[in-house]
């Protein structure tokens, strides 16, 4: 560089000027294209330096920075945007219900061994189903506890791949679709350079197979917040995982740290390298979060010295475990011992035996929840299992209690096996843990409120049938304030206890005397303290900033956010509503499903049994509950109700204008100003038509931040692209 300039001429002219032209295009700023691609090289490196390899370089604030400056360039070039840039993980909400697709090969559940005795059973098996000459070495690998998935990549620009799709196990030959939400799991990789693949040795199109886990700090957080928001808490890390994956918000699932493991490489339903061991190298090489916990052994000796060694690990991995995965090493063999009916000849599960332990059972205590049930829950002599004092146990309903034949001052033997909520599995009766002798009695009124409790013919469960059980409408409340619902902030167990006129420190062992005047707390102080402000949901809408004043430990702020976040959640939709409600059957994702089937709560109310059938996933019992729930005139009478307090349950849309008649819109990511449904009631009220699908009819496709593979086909297909500010614009012309 010092020489060409030593060598410009020092006088003006022609050549000055070509001289200079050269100095300042060499000095120019990176287009967007090259910026674009240098940010999003920097943020896999930090992606995978962070998720997979747990060793980062940046703090949480530069990542952000880096993450951000992507995201307002890809805006400003929304041409520039590809599915696998890291601003794809979240994208819009996947179509109504998740569309099944078949596994490239089975995914087949594995046989169990509980002993030694059965793990050498099996090691027979597998020796005498070869010839005696070949050498057998066996993989062992942590048995992780969540949901299985594939994960399909397939070719992209440069020899690179990217993810294609994302398959749950389902029943084994068809999974569901959920790529939407497995994008939003940071160990997964949405895209692998040309490079790594090269270096693994792997095509640009392959079939990665693993498993999807809550850790148990995840968990324990999920929990925390579910509880606090008056929800019951998720029973085990797998459970949690697999409700995870399946809910139709994408912001949810990424809000919840999901980490995916991967295990197996196929390409069209074959097997891609020679072994098991060179499989987990390659997955390592691409990018992939494998476990470390895996070893190559030479015999079933070395196979039970590894899981000795192993099951201690499991209160200390961060993520649940229940056994370790055996499988043979070389793919030849694999193929040559095949498949039984249900599972592989070359690979077993050695199970570790569940977490348990020996206590007293105290007392039984009756607790009311939303529906009604009443369900009976074992006070216990606190006793340490799996790293947790346990001090609570379910006994689930009366026929469990007959089963076990279990009475107060029985010593019992409680499993924890991730569970929130122990369970009592049998009563120990030997000489050093004498029998109880004072029987369990199953209530027959509501210890609440005093009502007749009801069995409906054909189920197991005591219900209150009073709606206006203290209980009943306590967790009614909670529920309903609770995030995944109407989400509304300041609205806890403390508040909710003041609002129904009780004290505000209680704890659950003292809820279940809630409806007693007389009623006091541990310390002796009155459950009930003051004339309740609140009887339903619709009053939390009818609540005064001098009512709230008036409780203690709300001041001013707490008053005025309270309020605010009440008025904020009459907006939060129809689906929101119907989860809000509580009919029995009807989830988050049923309701959502409903929501966008009849689009009003006037159509849903007037819905038959058939007609609600038809909605997808919904079947004769879900609709039935549904029918009924309609059929009670106090439910109508709250719906009502709510609908004049201003929340929105209807859905009708106005057209006031003609401009975009003949138009189809389709949308896509995330608008810096407006919501979906916002945008949406925008295009419609100019007489357009929104789609979810992308085609060659498709007038304009509208991406926002992170917009996902409908830009891509629209790019592809010559469809029109707009930002916000676009579509804005459109709308004044």
């Amino acid at each position: 560089m010092g020489r060409a300039y030593a060598q410009t001429p020092a006088v003006g002219g022609k050549n000055a000027l070509r001289w200079l032209s050269i100095i300042f295009a060499m000095a120019k700023a990176p287009s967007a294209e090259e910026q674009i691609q240098s940010l999003r090289e920097e943020i896999r490196h930090h992606e995978h330096l962070y998720y997979v390899l747990d060793a980062p370089e940046i703090t949480d604030a530069e990542y952000d920075s880096r993450m951000n400056r992507l995201k307002q360039l890809e805006q400003e070039h929304p041409g520039l945007i590809t599915p696998d840039s890291p601003t794809q993980r979240v994208g819009g909400k996947p179509r109504e219900g998740f569309p099944k697709v078949a596994h490239s090969r089975p995914m087949l559940s594995l046989d169990n061994a509980y002993n030694e005795e059965e793990l050498r059973a099996w090691d027979q098996r597998v020796r005498a189903g070869l010839p005696s000459s070949e050498t057998l070495r066996y993989v062992c690998e942590l048995k992780l506890d969540g949901l299985s998935m594939a994960l399909h990549y397939t070719h992209a620009a440069n020899g690179a791949a990217h993810l294609e799709r994302g398959l749950t196990r389902g029943d084994g030959t068809t999974g569901e679709d959920v790529t939407t939400n497995v994008r939003t799991i940071r160990s997964v990789p949405l895209g692998v350079a040309a490079k790594k693949l090269h270096s693994a040795h792997l095509p640009a199109d392959f079939e990665v197979r693993g498993e999807v886990v809550l850790p148990q700090t995840a968990f324990v957080r999920m929990n925390e917040e579910r509880v606090a928001a008056g929800m019951a808490p998720a029973a085990n890390p797998r459970n949690a995982a697999a409700g995870t994956i399946r809910t139709l918000e994408p912001n949810i699932v990424a809000q919840r740290r999901l980490n995916f493991y991967a295990y197996f490489l196929l390409r069209n339903g074959e097997t891609l390298l020679p072994s098991h061991t060179e499989t987990l190298e390659a997955l390592r090489t691409a990018g992939f979060l494998v476990n470390p916990h895996a070893k190559t052994v030479k015999d079933i000796d070395a196979v039970l010295e590894f899981i000795a060694r192993t099951e201690p690990l499991r209160e200390t991995l961060g993520y649940e475990i229940d056994g370790v995965v055996v499988k043979l090493d070389s793919t030849a063999q694999q193929r040559r011992l095949g498949f039984t009916g249900k599972a592989p000849r070359w690979a077993i599960a050695y199970k570790f035996a569940a977490r348990a332990g020996i206590t007293k059972l105290e007392d039984v205590l009756f607790q009311v929840g939303r529906t009604g049930k009443v369900t009976p829950v074992a006070a216990l002599t606190p006793v340490l299992i799996g790293g947790t004092t346990v001090t609570r146990a379910t006994l689930h309903n009366a026929d469990e209690i007959e089963r076990l034949g279990v009475k107060i001052g029985d010593f019992v033997q409680v499993e924890r096996g991730g569970d929130v909520i122990p369970k009592i599995v049998a009563v120990v009766d030997d000489k050093q843990h004498p029998r109880g002798t004072q029987e369990i009695r199953f209530p027959a009124k509501c210890p609440v409120c005093g009502s007749e409790l009801m069995r409906i013919e054909g189920e197991v469960d005591w219900r209150c049938v009073n709606n206006s059980c203290p209980a009943r409408v306590r967790e009614e409340l909670l529920h309903w304030s609770a995030r995944g619902v109407m989400n509304i902030e300041g609205l806890g167990d403390a508040m909710v206890a003041q609002l129904l006129g009780q004290s505000p420190d209680l704890n659950p062992a003292e809820y279940a005397l809630a409806g007693e005047s007389d009623a006091v707390t541990e310390e002796g102080a009155p459950i009930a303290t003051r004339k309740p402000l609140i009887h339903t949901v619709g009053d939390l809408y009818r609540l005064k900033r001098e009512q709230l004043l008036g409780l203690e430990r709300v001041g001013e702020k707490t008053a005025d956010a309270l309020l605010a976040q009440i008025e904020r959640s009459k907006s939060a939709g129809l689906a929101r509503v119907l989860l809000g409600l509580g009919i029995r059957f009807v989830g988050e994702r049923t309701g959502q499903l409903l929501a966008q089937h009849f689009g009003s709560m006037n159509a849903l109310r007037q819905a038959t049994a058939e007609e609600l059938e038809a909605v997808n996933e919904v079947g004769p019992k879900v609709a039935q509950a549904i029918v009924e729930f309609f059929a009670v005139p106090k439910n109508l009478q709250l719906i009502d109700d709510l609908e004049s307090l201003g929340l929105k349950v209807a859905a009708e849309k106005k057209v006031i204008g003609t401009a975009f008649e003949g138009l189809t819109f389709v949308l896509t990511g995330t608008l810096p100003t407006l919501t979906r449904d916002e945008a949406k009631e925008k295009i419609e009220a100019a007489g357009g038509k929104v789609s979810g699908s992308v085609s060659k009819k498709t007038s304009y496709v509208v991406a926002g931040d992170e917009a996902g593979s409908k830009l891509e086909k629209a790019q592809s297909l010559g469809v029109k692209v707009l930002n916000e500010a676009g579509l804005l614009e459109l709308l004044k012309g």
